[in-house]
């Protein structure tokens, strides 16, 4: 039997196991993250949450579009779009990553003198999901109000900002930030009554947040054209990242995962984890971009996906025993027939 560079086939079967690979040959971690997701529904399980049968399903089922080279393309699939799915946290950051650069571009075509800075906001750890609950909300309003201030509101043009929890290694607390990608005038490095220093910002965002001390704040200016990646493109993939890494919570110790899963399903409940403002936000719209979190998460817009004419369909079904997904014999095309 003759195969492509995409299929592959399994010792103990005659199906195909899946194999979906990017134009520049890397494989996509399709198994990986269902493995993953898997993972994170035990212990939803465990916790007796409702949405634990939604994110069991979670991309249990793959219908691809594939080209005469058998390149192939998502079709449909059912994703739960939990917070903490790995899955979905895959297909979100792409498509977060996708969009951003889309309106990125544009706003370089029309204020291309602009300027860009990347900023990491932060506050002293939570210790529980209540504590985490409530500091999200507290710095979701404290950004409101630091991006208001006439400060930095004299040259803002826009901004994109995503928020982040990490699990502390040492003592099990969460460190909730934020990462900014700020767009502001050229007039900004002008003199001291427009540029806002590293400590400037820390200031600022003390104020904004009430805080009783001096947070954590990093600032740095943007490069728009590198030699290899621009850092423009770095920042935007920094900001594009996962919410909640699944390995913060799959580890090796099941008492510490079914607590860290409660309190950051606790936390990030109903938390609003992308936001774009100004211009940023004018051109999301302009551009007809749905929301990276809840919107469609089969087309991420990622334009290696972009196969051409489709020849046949391939339909990929997760195999719980095998751990792996395995494909049906692909449906022809009627323009793929021969």
């Amino acid at each position: 039997m003759c195969l492509d560079n995409n299929t592959a086939i399994d010792e103990k079967s005659t199906e195909e196991v899946l194999i979906d690979k990017q134009r520049n040959g890397k494989v996509k971690p399709w198994r990986e993250k269902k493995i993953s997701t898997i993972g994170y529904y035990e212990l939803l399980h465990l916790l007796e949450f409702k949405k634990a049968s939604r994110v069991r399903d979670c991309g249990s089922l793959l219908e691809f579009n594939a080209n005469a080279e058998g390149q192939k393309k998502l079709a449909k699939a059912y994703f739960c779009k939990s917070p903490l799915c790995a899955m979905c946290n895959w297909r979100r950051a792409m498509k977060h990553s996708s969009q951003t650069r889309k309106i990125v571009a544009e706003v370089v075509k029309r204020k291309p003198k602009a300027k860009w800075l990347f900023l990491t906001l932060s506050v002293r750890n939570a210790i529980d999901g209540e504590t985490l609950d409530k500091s999200l909300r507290d710095m979701t309003e404290g950004f409101r109000r630091l991006m208001g201030y006439k400060k930095v509101k004299q040259n803002l043009i826009g901004f994109m900002r995503a928020t982040e929890v990490t699990v502390n290694e040492k003592d099990g607390t969460y460190n909730q930030h934020m990462h900014v990608l700020v767009c502001v005038e050229s007039t900004y490095f002008k003199n001291t009554e427009n540029y806002i220093s590293n400590s400037g910002w820390r200031h600022l965002w003390q104020k904004a947040m009430k805080l009783n001390y001096l947070p954590v704040v990093h600032v740095q200016t943007v490069k728009p054209k590198n030699k290899k990646k621009s850092d423009l493109h770095s920042a935007i993939d920094e900001v594009a990242k996962y919410p909640v890494k699944d390995t913060d919570y799959l580890t090796d110790d099941p008492e510490h995962n079914l607590m860290v899963v409660k309190d950051l399903e606790q936390g990030l409940y109903r938390k609003r984890r992308i936001a774009y403002g100004g211009l940023l936000k004018e051109l999301h719209k302009e551009l007809n971009l749905d929301n990276p979190e809840d919107g469609n998460l089969v087309q991420t817009g990622d334009e290696e996906e972009d196969i051409g004419e489709t020849a046949y369909s391939i339909v990929a079904k997760w195999n719980w025993e095998r751990e792996n997904y395995f494909t049906k014999k692909p449906k022809q095309d009627k323009k793929g027939e021969e």
